[in-house]
């Protein structure tokens, strides 16, 4: 496994890079919805989800809690609850799915 801070220097170059893609691709309710900043960056989430598929965990509970918690809790000062983590991973699947579409 690559350390942790390349990982997260080569997801967060790609998050900056397929952003504006992501965005031109959203589609529009009509609706005004707020664009407010997360306490842990999309950069942040996709690296502990990269990093729990090179481990040898089976459980993504079981890893955040007992490995990122405990010891990159430095690493990601606004490290979140696990429960937290896991409902805004599911309102930002469609950033890691949006991408890999591009006809």
């Amino acid at each position: 496994m690559t350390s942790l801070l390349e990982l997260f220097c080569d997801v967060d170059d790609f998050c900056k890079e397929s952003r504006p893609e992501v965005d031109k691709k959203m589609l529009m309710s009509g609706k005004r919805h707020r664009n407010r900043e997360r306490n842990m960056t999309t950069s942040e989430m996709m690296t502990i989800l990269i990093a729990f598929h090179q481990s040898s965990y089976r459980n993504f509970k079981a890893f955040y809690c007992l490995h990122v918690s405990q010891y990159w809790r430095g690493e990601f000062p606004s490290l979140l609850s696990y429960n937290r983590f896991v409902c805004i991973h599911r309102s930002m699947s469609h950033s890691k799915t949006g991408v890999s579409r591009t006809p």
